[in-house]
């Protein structure tokens, strides 16, 4: 069975949008490891921590919004399978306009935000200073990175990873060479560092409307309807659809949030450790989320054709992919995860607390890949309502099961964090057990 899963015509359209995906998300962390080493060896410690800290605001800003390249990826490949033209215009201007909002919105109340973080932050004024610095520069490329988000989900939507891939890594290598002019050549330090951000958007977006035009022309699209994308009937799925998945980012980032705070509470060592090994997760992350975009591409686009067959042959695809994907991390993280730790940190009680909670990342990857897959299917099915359900019911076991873990300390941490992976894979999967993939058409 495993072997003709293998040998399935639809095998190749998967990889196809998986590893150009994969390929292009790794470069991620490479731009925040330039990050570090430019503004590291200035002069001053509180410019990394103003980076840091400035960031890790913007990124959550823009992974709660997250929800429109989610939401136009998925409705785009069902326009694609029901061969619906209109379709596929109107889900691409209709985010957009949801996004240019969205950041209008988002430079509206930017003034506020800095003012709250000092007034919750412990750091220290010189970290906030820095941090401000940053925000105030970086928040301006708002309407390019949500409007980015619209076309890699329409760009996949439509089967196409070559076009994601070039915008990412466009943005990231245009990113690393801002950096490197701003903050060493014109001695910007950290503004320099977030105007390569801005500018790099930017770019990116040019890129993004050329490629936008010339699969237009191909696809053969009508001209822009104004009284069509004034219809606010037009706008109700999307707002519903945005709505639920927002919620589940939101529960998904508070994981996070808190564990970042959690860990502070265990002293330095301890949080510096988990620091680490949320990298070994990070890593994990990037390379799924290819598979979870070629889910999202792929199921949508058999949901619009109403193609349950082919939705099921996708599922044991994934499936085995996912496995095998997860089997190699966990396998790695095994074999080399000491060494792993040995190279980002050289201060050895940090090296000691990380290597004691290692086990916990070896078995993640293979709790957490079924979360990541079944997020694609859902996203590709539109089932924005089921997967917010699922992460609510899987944020309510990490909280509960934090409360009775308290006492194991950081492993009652990671253990709540493991029950919520598994929690997210169970409960998007109960559905699909009980109703099969007509569960996804109704």
């Amino acid at each position: 069975m495993t072997f003709s899963i293998l040998r399935h015509p639809k095998q190749k359209q998967v990889l196809l949008i998986a590893l150009p995906m994969i390929a292009s998300n790794l470069t991620i962390p490479l731009l925040s490891l330039v990050d570090t080493a430019v503004i590291g060896h200035l002069e001053h410690a509180w410019y990394l921590g103003g980076v840091a800290l400035g960031s890790s605001l913007i990124s959550l800003l823009f992974l709660l919004l997250g929800f429109l390249r989610m939401s136009t990826t998925g409705l785009t490949a069902q326009a694609l399978g029901a061969q619906d033209r209109s379709g596929l215009r109107d889900n691409l201007l209709q985010a957009g306009l949801m996004a240019l909002v969205l950041a209008a919105v988002l430079l509206l109340i930017h003034p506020l935000v800095m003012p709250l973080v000092q007034h919750l932050s412990s750091a220290s004024n010189e970290v906030l200073t820095q941090a401000g610095v940053y925000f105030q520069v970086r928040i301006w490329s708002a309407p390019a990175a949500l409007l980015n988000m619209v076309l890699l989900g329409w760009f996949l939507g439509l089967q196409n990873a070559r076009y994601p891939m070039l915008l990412l890594v466009l943005n990231q290598s245009l990113n690393i060479v801002l950096d490197l002019l701003f903050v060493l050549g014109f001695g910007w330090k950290v503004a320099g560092v977030a105007a390569a951000s801005v500018l790099a958007d930017y770019t990116t977006l040019l890129l993004g409307l050329y490629l936008v035009r010339r699969l237009w022309q191909q696809q053969q699209l009508a001209k822009i309807s104004w009284v069509q994308l004034k219809q606010l009937s037009g706008y109700q799925r999307l707002f519903a659809l945005n709505r639920d998945i927002f919620i589940r980012n939101l529960c998904l980032q508070l994981v996070f949030v808190f564990i970042a705070f959690r860990s502070a509470s265990f002293g330095d060592s301890v949080v510096a450790a988990n620091a680490v090994l949320l990298i070994f997760l990070m890593l994990v992350s990037y390379a799924l989320d290819g598979f979870a975009y070629a889910a999202e591409a792929t199921t949508g686009k058999a949901v619009g054709a109403k193609n349950t067959t082919e939705m099921r042959d996708l599922f044991s695809i994934l499936a085995i992919w996912g496995l095998l994907l997860g089997g190699v991390f966990s396998l790695g993280y095994w074999l080399g995860g000491n060494s792993i730790i040995a190279m980002l940190t050289s201060i050895t009680a940090v090296r000691e607390q990380a290597a004691s909670f290692l086990p916990w990342l070896i078995a993640l990857p293979l709790l957490a890949v079924w979360s990541y897959l079944l997020d694609g299917i859902y996203i590709g099915a539109t089932k924005g309502r089921a997967m917010r359900n699922a992460m609510l019911i899987a944020f309510s076991g990490f909280a509960l099961s934090y409360l009775l873990l308290q006492p194991l300390g950081n492993h009652g941490l990671w253990l709540a964090l493991s029950v919520f992976m598994l929690l997210r894979g169970l409960t998007l999967a109960w559905p699909l057990y009980r109703y099969g993939a007509a569960y996804l058409l109704k």
